[in-house]
């Protein structure tokens, strides 16, 4: 079990469920998706708040649980018609400003750094620069939806950007990791998320941003 400082972990808690509600919005509030995403919720933090994800030695590595199935789901939906409908009858407008919750992410990875959980690296501090894609959403928002000032060219080159911000950070989080195939932090590495509630980044925050962006990137290319 984690020590860290109550705030910390209310507000990452509270940025999980804010995420899991903004995607809702943008499927119109279909009954299947949060009944789906709420499972997975309960599911993983039963799962952390047990101390599965501690056993480093463990094979195959426990991690794997925690992306392995989001991950698997987000490629069988852009694989299947039925998944490819779902995808195309997102809210484009409220998936961007589903990107604001990585402003607290980011706030709290720092604190996690502090508290000697994380590498600086994982931070705004170091590689991060994740944080300008929560920064920049709803100034794209407001430009390419209200002002209508941007085309969406603009939106697409925007989510393909902040899609690369994300590959950078969950690749420089996995190599920080105490891994086999661990490459960086060796001193101070990614601990924080075998913990509930940080368990939750990378199994339910970063897979519905991850499908925020694709999915914004398929409408936009479908419709040029």
């Amino acid at each position: 079990m984690n020590n860290f400082p109550t705030y910390i972990s209310v507000t990452f808690f509270c940025t999980t469920i804010l995420t899991i509600w903004l995607f809702w919005r943008a499927t119109n509030y279909a009954k299947s998706v949060i009944l789906v995403l709420l499972f997975w919720i309960i599911f993983q933090s039963l799962v952390g708040l047990s101390g599965f994800y501690e056993n480093f030695n463990a094979f195959p590595p426990r991690f794997l649980l925690l992306i392995a199935p989001p991950f698997l789901f987000i490629i069988l939906l852009f694989n299947f018609s039925k998944g490819q409908k779902f995808i195309d009858n997102l809210s484009i407008e409220k998936l961007t400003m589903l990107h604001i919750v990585r402003i607290p992410v980011e706030i709290v990875l720092f604190w996690l750094f502090l508290q000697k959980a994380i590498p600086q690296l994982m931070t705004f501090e170091g590689r991060n620069f994740d944080i300008l894609a929560g920064i920049s959403a709803p100034i794209i928002y407001y430009f390419v939806f209200i002002k209508q000032s941007f085309n969406q060219k603009v939106l697409l080159l925007w989510n393909s950007i902040c899609l690369i911000l994300l590959a950078n950070i969950v690749i420089n989080a996995l190599l920080s990791a105490p891994l086999p195939f661990q490459q960086f932090a060796f001193e101070q590495p990614n601990m924080a998320i075998i913990y509930f509630p940080f368990n939750l980044l990378p199994s339910v925050v970063v897979p519905l941003v991850l499908l925020a962006h694709l999915a914004a990137i398929r409408q936009i290319i479908s419709k040029k």
